[in-house]
């Protein structure tokens, strides 16, 4: 357990109560409540939008306080979710006293709180996106006895208007700039420092490469917010905290921010790459202890090479994401993997054994192979966050066990850029990830069976997110959009807000 007196960034109700967030009990929170006689409760939900919802209170007095933590309240589901019918919608939401946190925003003191969904019949909501992850990675660990960690990279664009030209950010040339080029350096620290202070494990923080002047004049930064491994369940929560931090910070600064996977054409969009690690008994198992890929890492390469196409139904949610999805844009275009290489779908990042290499102690070699990951690139910031998590376990589970995933794993290895025109032998043979919202669709639909194993996506949820995506008709739309740059930037802004 982390020192609570050496945690600089520690929260109020974590210095208060003198425990970490997980370890919160509702008699926790009621004392808390009492003692700092906090007059409003949140309850905070994830909608079918991916988006924090809230129901506020006021509590009277200490048994209606505990009746609200106890009981929750009733909802409308049908307003909340698109595949609930307003003929049968209401749902129960029920907070969870470990996420308890108090609002940094609100002028009178608030504490909220993250709910779980429930059905009329008091059970856990089939399509409550908290329930789905959770379901899918306790179906993992039953199959395979491992547990799936992920880290969130959430990038986003802030947008301005100039007062001056001075120190002007070049144009897909912003990584890690500082200040006085980063024009909101200050804003992204602030962004790290809250999240940290309501017990979301931060890794850093940074400008990132993009950098747009509309044809308005409005300009357009880029910065990365990057969380450090949790669960998955714990993930999913905190990046969806972490966009709501960040809008809310960008609102007290006078700017609007987006995730939207496309900004213009031509230019860095936003991705969510999404960094995973298996373990089991504690110890990562992602290598071997001679520092050579393992091959659990090898078949759940091949389980999300295998549902990759599927996953950009969760992780690819708009038009949008697939203007994002392009060659030569840091953006994976094909079903790939490869060492340290930003062309591919699948990234095995920088070994940190070969970080920590001179004189390394057997201690130090057994942190390095902690800190391996694997990275899944084709996410961005339209995701649902809880699905597309949810989704990876599946395909994680489906890698351990599939007896194709090994071989899935050699045939689709690349050591080159593949978007290189010398290489395009290379790229002509591997297979494309879905180029619309309607190709994804036509994936899902395809490998449905997979994610229904273990009842872990429903009937009703998966025909849900089909016909949400073929809503778009987009099947042409992004050939027409990439040689119009006009009409594609008025098209951009209905999504701006995105996720």
């Amino acid at each position: 357990m982390e020192d609570i007196k050496f945690n600089l960034n520690a929260g109020q109700l974590v210095r208060s109560l003198k425990k970490q967030p997980g370890a919160f009990t509702f008699q926790d929170i009621i004392e808390f409540v009492k003692a700092h006689s906090v007059p409003v409760i949140h309850l905070n939900h994830v909608g079918g939008d991916g988006r924090l919802k809230t129901l506020s209170f006021t509590p009277r007095d200490e048994n209606h306080l505990r009746q609200i933590l106890q009981w929750g309240d009733r909802i409308d589901g049908s307003s909340l979710f698109p595949y609930i019918d307003p003929g049968n919608s209401d749902l129960n939401i029920r907070p969870r006293p470990q996420s308890a946190f108090l609002n940094p925003f609100t002028e009178i003191t608030t504490l909220n709180m993250l709910c779980n969904h429930y059905d009329v019949r008091g059970r856990p909501l089939d399509i409550g996106p908290e329930h789905i992850v959770r379901k899918a990675h306790q179906h993992l660990t039953e199959v395979t006895g491992i547990s799936l960690y992920a880290l969130g990279e959430l990038e986003y664009y802030v947008f301005y208007q100039p007062q001056d030209n001075m120190y002007p950010a070049r144009a897909q040339k912003n990584y890690h700039e500082s200040k006085p080029f980063a024009k909101f350096d200050d804003m992204n620290d602030e962004i790290l420092h809250l999240l940290t202070s309501l017990g979301v494990r931060v890794k850093y923080g940074h400008a990132e490469v993009g950098a747009i002047t509309l044809t308005d004049g409005t300009r357009l930064e880029q910065f990365e917010v990057e969380l450090d491994l949790e669960p998955i369940e714990l993930m999913a929560d905190h990046l969806v905290i972490a966009k709501w931090i960040i809008r809310n910070v960008a609102a007290q600064y006078g700017v609007e921010v987006t995730f939207a996977p496309k900004i213009s054409i031509g230019q860095a969009g936003s991705g969510l790459h999404i960094h995973l690690a298996a373990a089991k008994d504690g110890q990562n198992l992602l290598q071997e202890p001679d520092d050579t890929l393992s091959d659990t890492a090898r078949r759940i390469i091949g389980g999300l090479a295998q549902l990759a196409p599927s996953l950009t139904a969760f992780g690819n949610t708009n038009p949008t994401s697939y203007l994002r999805l392009v060659p030569n844009q840091e953006a994976p275009t094909c079903i790939c993997w490869g060492d340290h290489n930003r062309s591919v779908l699948i990234r095995l990042p920088l070994s940190w054994k070969n970080i920590i290499q001179t004189d390394r102690s057997d201690h130090d070699a057994h942190l390095a192979r902690q800190k391996q990951t694997i990275e899944f690139r084709s996410p961005d910031g339209s995701a649902n966050v809880h699905l597309l998590l949810a989704g990876i376990a599946v395909a994680a589970r489906y890698g351990l066990t599939s007896d194709d995933s090994l071989r899935w794993a050699r045939d689709c290895y690349v050591d080159i850029n593949i978007f290189a025109r010398e290489h395009q032998d290379v790229l002509n043979r591997l297979e494309s990830l879905p180029h619309s919202c309607a190709e994804s669709a036509d994936w899902l639909e395809k490998q449905a069976h997979i994610y229904r194993q273990g009842e872990v996506f429903s009937d009703r949820l998966i025909e849900g997110v089909l016909r949400q995506l073929r809503l778009f008709h987009d099947r042409d739309l992004n050939e027409q959009l990439q040689n119009d740059e006009q009409k594609a930037e008025a098209y951009i802004k209905s999504f701006l807000h995105c996720g």
